[in-house]
């Protein structure tokens, strides 16, 4: 089978961003099927060199890439976003059309690659298999992002007829399953596949030992990786680092690693708060680092903008990788992630929008260091018994056969 993977954002480890749809084409492969990936360039990916043409061709992992020259990045504005999006959806439509291939597998974000992915199995006249990673636009509308009317109802559209020109989708957590079936589309055709745990990459430590670029020797640290965007929420470590500071409390790192349009605001209050004692802002690590850096650290942070459509609709790599290199988490909002922290006894849950409770939490974390190994060795234990990036991929793969298999028939 030859399946075309639409993936504006796509990147291998060597980028600083999730590596799904590249653990996932891998699995392909080795099933004995040919991927060619349909991307766009992203800052936070790999960063190879463009050849000035339209589109680039490589060859990554056995994987065959199509490299759409269509810069994207967190700190775009919207409407710079929105535009990138429809340029790279046009560009990849034609790309898909022009393939032989037997599937057309396309993941969000951002939703508009789900254009060229029902546009191009139309044409080819093979099954389309969607994957949704966010629930767009519910999370942009919920954000205040999208607040135009006509946009809310072209985008809502948009999202119903690219799940129903789809034959399966594939939902990343519990509250997007549940968000598309209410769209009307069969949950018997929804399968979720959540982000998985890359457990041959990432492994525990007892050794705690950084550089100074993560603050002295003996610090308490707790690390943020990922985006630094409006539905982060970051706010409110900053809130908690602000309250740990009127108690006169030292020792404590907050460690945040990425990039995203609130960083250069977050940054400045930073320093406006005197809280560079508390806070350190670091750029994006390419994962293959980031996987020797993270079990270094003491506490890993899930923290995410008090919005309850994020409780049970989100499913951040940051977790996930949390759960592979052993790390107690501390998260900040309630539902599906917060009950499996609890469930599993691997970290702590704090109220949401409460920096006291935050900051409390954390003295109380470094109060206990000692238990922090048994923490981090149930958060590995849930990482290899449920989230299993072979596991999953090996569902992942099943899904796609099926669908092909069932269409062919």
């Amino acid at each position: 089978m030859h399946v075309a993977y639409i993936h504006q954002h796509f990147s291998t480890t060597k980028g600083a961003t999730g590596t799904r749809s590249y653990e996932m084409s891998k699995r392909l492969i080795r099933a004995g099927h040919r991927v060619t990936m349909i991307c766009g360039e992203y800052h936070a990916g790999d960063q190879v060199a463009s050849s000035g043409r339209r589109v680039d061709e490589l060859e990554v992992d056995g994987i065959h890439v199509l490299r759409v020259s269509e810069p994207y990045a967190n700190r775009m504005s919207f409407a710079r976003r929105v535009l990138a999006f429809g340029r790279f959806a046009r560009t990849a439509t034609t790309l898909v059309k022009n393939l032989d291939a037997d599937l057309v597998f396309a993941t969000s974000t951002p939703l508009t690659v789900g254009i060229p992915g029902m546009k191009g199995a139309r044409h080819l006249r093979v099954p389309f298999v969607f994957e949704v990673r966010d629930l767009w636009p519910e999370l942009a509308i919920a954000l205040g992002v999208i607040k135009n009317p006509l946009l809310k109802w072209y985008t809502r559209r948009l999202e119903r007829n690219i799940y129903h020109a789809a034959r399966h989708v594939i939902a990343l957590a519990p509250g997007i399953k549940e968000g598309i079936r209410r769209t009307g589309y069969p949950a018997e055709q929804v399968t979720m596949i959540p982000n998985s745990c890359d457990l041959d990459l990432f492994s525990p430590s007892d050794d705690k030992s950084l550089d100074g670029r993560f603050g002295a020797d003996g610090d308490f640290r707790l690390i943020f990786a990922g985006a630094h965007g409006l539905a982060n929420g970051l706010d409110a470590v900053l809130d908690a680092a602000a309250v740990l500071k009127r108690r006169g409390v030292t020792g404590i790192r907050f460690v945040f690693i990425g990039d995203g349009g609130q960083k250069p605001r977050l940054v400045q209050r930073t320093k406006d708060e005197g809280l560079n004692d508390l806070v350190l802002w670091l750029d994006p690590i390419p994962k293959t680092q980031f996987a020797q850096i993270l079990p270094r650290m003491h506490v890993g942070l899930m923290v995410l903008k008090n919005v309850p459509a994020f409780y049970y609709g989100t499913s951040p790599n940051k977790f996930f990788d949390f759960l592979a290199a052993g790390l107690p988490i501390l998260n900040n909002y309630p539902g599906w992630l917060g009950g499996l922290i609890e469930q599993h006894q691997c970290g702590v849950v704090v109220p949401p929008d409460d920096p006291v409770a935050f900051a409390d939490a954390v003295l109380n974390l470094r109060e206990k260091q000692d238990e922090l190994p048994a923490m981090g060795r149930r958060a590995r234990q849930l990482g290899e018994t449920k989230f299993s990036r072979d596991t999953l991929g090996a569902q992942f793969v099943a899904v796609l056969e099926k669908v092909q298999r069932d269409y062919a028939c």
